[in-house]
């Protein structure tokens, strides 16, 4: 969101052809001024189309991972993660770099930075043989309006080499044009060697916080820290630990074909300086269900609360319902958000739920928000759990067929996919504006128009914005 308006850039995967079986795509770019969606676009710079077939280096077959953040004066940035998709007998080899690209327009049409030179180069061998693999990568970028580092850009990822996993990040001081060389900032004796799912911060002091996931080797709860610079990223503070979370077995939910996402996401307050907000998803074995929980510190990230439960359904005994991947934001005046895809409600009948899946209960999704007031001491809670989703949707579409081959989004073209293959995203966007929150997510209840080999629509994946009021939370909010 483009500090001090309503205007939005948005961002997602674009699949690029009809059969989403093949899981090919590229990033795009959602226009929203005024918190209205107006047009989408590809991110140019990547494809052949746009960067010419005789492009030197050339295209690449797919671009992921969105994330987009803004400076103060209105220039958009995603850190981009290009890659080819290899696969062998066993699995996807993708050899990729890690990239940055800006907009001056709200995403229609965008430039390479860093003066066209890869953050992070590719490999190809290494790639292929499952060492230097990028991934996971993110942007920040310094809007506190006279701050010493305002518009400095923060571009952070994981690089997985084999069994072991470092982080890294990269600072331009010029908005974007060229940036300092990468520098790695997980130390193994700190975070041990599985560390991931990087978020950078920026609160209002100008601090510089990236959060990462650890993964035991052997399996078992894994540790959340963070780690903090006060000098633009130059040096930063050992990593401290948050609290474990733990993710479902195998990655995949109970009554679920698609897999987990990102479990914890990071927001600083650019309101109150060393106030952090992180939510995460908690998987309780016990009760067989996921929860929303969220943690914060005011004290710049060296001590954090007691994690409290975000959602708020009551649930039977035996009778389990999942909250899953969370984000958080916050905004000015001390506002703060969590939402997350919320399973309490059964699935409906209509035409965008597949026969099979109508009645079922701990299955299909909305999303549902909590809103939260920062006034100086922390956030505390205001109201209950809101639902912010029009409509509830399937996971399991799209369940229709195209030329004979199945479109639910699995990487592979077998029918039905293996359990745990299929995706809806491993996050989605949350903002809070001076006057609204909006989040982007998925939904599948829209027909789209590609008739189906079953001769009705096929209901795709499609991204859809939610814009809730902040007065709908009362005056002082």
């Amino acid at each position: 969101m483009k500090p001090g308006t309503e205007d939005l850039v948005g961002a997602s995967k674009f699949f690029f052809d009809k059969f989403s079986t093949f899981y090919m795509f590229y990033v795009g770019a959602y226009q929203m001024p005024s918190g209205t969606p107006s047009g989408n676009n590809q991110v140019q710079g990547y494809d052949c189309v746009s960067t010419g077939t005789q492009a030197m280096p050339p295209s690449w077959t797919d671009s992921t991972d969105p994330n987009v953040d803004f400076d103060t004066q209105g220039r958009a940035y995603q850190t981009m993660l290009p890659f080819n998709s290899y696969f062998d007998a066993t699995k996807l080899h993708p050899d990729g770099e890690i990239d940055m690209s800006y907009s001056d327009d709200l995403g229609r049409h965008w430039t390479k930075g860093n003066g066209g030179v890869p953050l992070e180069p590719t490999n190809n061998a290494s790639a292929r043989q499952a060492g230097h693999v990028e991934d996971k990568q993110w942007v920040a970028v310094n809007h506190i309006v006279g701050n010493a580092f305002q518009d400095h850009v923060y571009a952070a990822w994981a690089v997985f080499n084999g069994s072991s996993i470092k982080v890294r990040i990269a600072v331009s001081r010029d908005r974007g044009r060229l940036f300092d060389k990468a520098v790695t900032i997980s130390t193994p004796s700190q975070v041990g060697p599985g560390v991931t799912y990087v978020y950078p911060e920026i609160d209002a002091a100008g601090n510089l916080y990236v959060s990462v996931v650890s993964f035991p080797p052997n399996g078992g709860p894994s540790t959340m820290y963070v780690a903090r610079s006060s000098d633009d990223g130059r040096t930063f503070s050992a990593f401290v630990p948050i609290t474990t979370v733990t993710i479902p077995p195998g990655e995949v939910y109970a009554n679920t074909r698609f897999r987990s996402g990102i479990p914890a996401t990071l927001a600083a307050s650019p309101t109150y300086a060393n106030h952090l907000y992180l939510t995460f998803e908690d998987w309780d074995a016990a009760a067989g269900q996921a929860d929303v929980k969220l943690t914060q510190s005011t004290d710049g990230g060296v001590t954090w609360t007691t994690p409290v439960l975000v959602n708020d359904n009551s649930d039977a005994p035996g009778v389990p319902t999942d909250q899953i991947q969370p984000s958080v934001a916050a905004g000015p005046g001390g506002a703060v958000a969590v939402a997350f895809y919320d399973r309490r409600t059964a699935c409906p009948t209509d035409a965008s739920i597949l026969p099979a899946d109508a009645g079922r209960t701990n299955f299909c999704i909305d999303t549902s928000l909590q809103a939260y007031k920062d006034s100086g001491s922390g956030a505390v809670p205001v109201g209950t759990n809101v639902r912010i989703s029009k409509y509830t949707w399937d996971p399991e579409q799209p369940g229709q067929h195209l030329g004979g081959l199945p479109q639910y989004p699995c990487a592979g073209a077998t029918d039905p996919c293996q359990r745990g293959s299929g995706f809806i995203g491993d996050y989605f966007g949350l903002a809070v504006s001076g006057r609204n929150i909006y989040a982007l997510g998925v939904s599948t209840h829209y027909p789209s128009a590609v008739t189906a080999d079953e001769k009705g629509p096929i209901y795709y994946q499609q991204q859809v914005l939610a814009t809730v009021p902040r007065t709908d939370f009362g005056a002082g909010y």
